[in-house]
């Protein structure tokens, strides 16, 4: 009787309470593209880092893309839009010159309504010439500086790894350097150490844990397209080689699938790993060809045996306790190689090579299901990738890599059967014995290794508001898998119907449905049986339209006024599974999630914003996710199983332009368990707090 009441007054605290909170600010700031799918992504992937992501598309908002002087490659950058409008938007500018307003985007062939909210935000119309790079000593004054600080403390609780095994406080603390020119030049400096590590003592005697520097030039002199020096990502071709940037997968949607070179990028995210360190420069040859070549050196944290070869290479980057500080950068590892791209008419050609070593062996521990993966010292990778428009609606595009072990191909059509209609196929194989330590691309997997698929996906507009979305993908795994001691295959089955009003109305229906095999626990391997995964969500969301509610912050008014942005967001989001392995008893898991967010445009800014879930599964397998909102440029999607409560709520105050300061309060209550987690993070008790704090300061 108790949850019942809780989860209706829950609900009625997000529809018909004032508007307090919400799970999306509406700030300029906040990067809302794709949110829905990141979300996804991250339960997919078991909480992959989008803070790189998420700066690239918060800094686009504050240095908007000039779509007049706008190349190929840097409409690629925006994963929403497809091959086809992006050729039509060139073709359009090419054909009527420079545009003069934003409004012109609405008479681009292929741009339907929805893919124009998405795009606008982060593009704009100038007039002229390029902008020129100015003098080394004009820069200081065009461009913006920028000093982030965040701190991270608990609440009310002590894991147990302080009671002796942690060396350090229990405070995550980061600060980080941007400046910005544009696009056209950046540079920035990162520090961070995380909770549990010593702060200017012990191993880090120089302060923080981490460091990363960068300076990052695009168009710049003469040929030089772009220059990396310090932290860099690469993307080049399908993936297949390397790819440390912006790639998405299987999502409720076309766009999220389809994969896009980013060539050379910069790097100022505090993660401490998927990132490379050194130099890399893009060289245009001329109108069609370009080069690029890149060295990267970094330490690595390390296992080392007794014969000296590397047995593990953990990523974490976590130094809290003295094994974990032992294994603090005792490896090294050397990457280089380049990329010769051809790009001319509706044919597009690429090479990448790279070579990479270990400063010695690298011998990890393997069973029988890892026995073919990346070992020894010394291995490259090459691959040649392609697309090629071969009619007005249909695109070729696809990758075959080669390794010092193994092979991997990928091809993908993409089919535009009109603004309404579109459909994309796309066939992976990627030999079990493949070696491609750097490669990240679409599959089933988070590695491209040991999978063999066929993907099929449509979307359609037949209606005004609605979109409906259809997908298939077939694969099978040649060798074994962690729990899956034989050759298996799979299905995933994926449908969505989205509606958009007008009326500031938006919402989905989707389902999932997955059958992988497994392991059956405790016979050794001996008996694998069929898992059946299902997964539906509901998700209503409202917006206010022409209506803002205004808090004066030094006189202490609240009122409502007219305006067209408007100022509230609700949002409902429910959720079911089910999991069932043949001839087991049968699990499942619900939550429901209350979001609800209000801003405040006058001076200063004031964003509220709070969000409350409950879930009960009755298992791990049947564990929910609930994407939460955080700090400025942060993703947070956390897991539940159990049964219990999660509420947090963020507030955020703008007193100048120059200034701004974000607070953020999470809790986590179990109702079934007296403890939380286990081993170093065991919690004596079944609430977990956390308290957050952003500062940022612009100059």
């Amino acid at each position: 009787m108790r949850n019942t009441l809780c989860i209706v007054l829950l609900l009625a605290a997000g529809w018909w309470s004032a508007p307090l909170a919400g799970q999306e600010p509406l700030s300029d700031d906040s990067p809302m593209l794709l949110e829905e799918q990141l979300e996804q992504l991250s339960a997919e992937l078991g909480g992959y880092d989008w803070e790189e992501e998420l700066q690239e598309l918060s800094a686009l908002r504050s240095h908007p893309l000039n779509l007049n002087t706008a190349t190929r490659k840097d409409l690629e950058r925006f994963p929403f839009l497809s091959d086809f409008q992006v050729e039509e938007l060139q073709a359009y500018i090419y054909e009527h010159g420079p545009m003069v307003s934003i409004y012109e985007l609405q008479l681009v062939k292929g741009m339907d309504r929805r893919t124009l909210e998405l795009l606008v935000p982060f593009v704009c119309i100038r007039l002229g010439d390029a902008d020129k790079l100015p003098r080394f000593r004009d820069m200081l004054k065009q461009g913006r500086h920028e000093v982030l600080a965040r701190f991270d403390t608990p609440v009310g609780y002590t894991r147990k790894g302080y009671e002796r095994n942690y060396l350090g406080p229990p405070v995550y603390h980061s600060l980080r350097y941007q400046y910005a020119l544009g696009e056209r030049v950046q540079w920035g400096l990162t520090a961070e150490k995380d909770a549990g590590e010593p702060f200017f003592g012990l191993h880090n005697g120089q302060g923080y844990d981490h460091y990363s520097v960068y300076f990052y030039l695009t168009n710049g002199y003469r040929r030089l397209r772009k220059l990396a020096v310090g932290s860099y990502r690469l993307g080049f071709g399908q993936g297949l080689v390397v790819n440390s940037g912006f790639s998405m997968g299987k999502t409720f949607g076309l766009s999220t699938a389809r994969h896009r070179e980013t060539g050379i990028r910069k790097y100022g995210s505090t993660a401490e790993s998927g990132y490379f360190n050194g130099v890399a420069a893009t060289v245009a040859l001329s109108r069609q060809v370009a080069v690029s070549a890149f060295y990267s050196y970094r330490r690595l944290d390390a296992a080392i045996a007794d014969d000296g070869t590397i047995t593990s290479l953990p990523e974490t980057g976590l130094h809290r306790t003295q094994t974990e500080a032992d294994r603090k950068w005792q490896a090294a590892l050397q990457v280089a190689g380049g990329n010769v791209g051809y790009n001319r008419g509706n044919l597009k050609l690429g090479l990448t090579g790279l070579y990479y070593f270990y400063d010695r062996p690298y011998q990890p521990n393997l069973r029988e299901y890892s026995k073919y993966n990346l070992q020894g010292n010394q291995f490259y990778n090459i691959g040649l990738d392609y697309s090629l428009k071969v009619l007005p609606f249909l695109w070729l595009s696809g990758e075959a890599a080669k390794g010092k072990s193994g092979f991997a191909l990928l091809n993908r059509a993409d089919i535009n059967l009109s603004t309404a209609y579109r459909l994309l196929l796309i066939h992976r194989f990627y030999s079990y014995d493949y070696w491609a330590l750097f490669a990240r691309s679409f599959g089933e997997s988070s590695s491209v290794q040991n999978e063999n698929g066929w993907y099929v996906a449509m979307e359609a507009t037949p209606l005004n508001h609605w979109t409906f979305f259809l997908s298939a993908d077939l694969f099978s795994f040649p060798w074994w898998r962690y729990r899956i001691s034989k050759p298996s295959q799979g299905a995933d089955l994926m449908a969505q119907a989205l509606f958009d009003s007008n009326h500031g109305w938006k919402g989905y229906l989707n389902y999932r449905y997955k059958r992988k095999e497994r392991d059956v626990t405790g016979t050794g391997g001996e008996l694998t049986l069929p898992t059946h995964y299902h997964r539906a969500r509901l998700r209503l969301q409202w917006e206010s339209d022409g209506w803002q509610l205004h808090y004066d912050f030094y006189k202490r008014t609240l009122s409502a006024a007219q305006n067209n942005r408007g100022g509230w967001r609700l949002q409902t989001t429910a959720d079911y599974n089910r999991f069932h392995m043949q001839g087991m008893p049968v699990s499942s898991g619900w939550q429901l999630t209350q979001a609800v967010a209000c801003i405040v445009k006058r001076k200063p800014s004031l964003t509220l914003s709070a969000q409350g879930t409950y879930f009960q599964t009755d298992d791990y397998d049947s564990r929910v996710y609930a994407y939460e909102r955080s700090l400025l440029n942060t993703f947070y999607t956390p897991s539940f199983s159990g049964q219990g409560f999660r509420y947090s709520a963020v507030a955020r105050i703008d007193p100048w332009w120059w200034l701004m300061l974000q607070v953020k309060v999470g809790q986590t209550v179990y109702l079934d368990r007296d403890e939380i987690s286990s081993g170093n993070d065991l919690i004596r008790g079944n609430r977990k707090t956390d308290l957050q704090l952003l500062l940022r300061l612009r100059f």
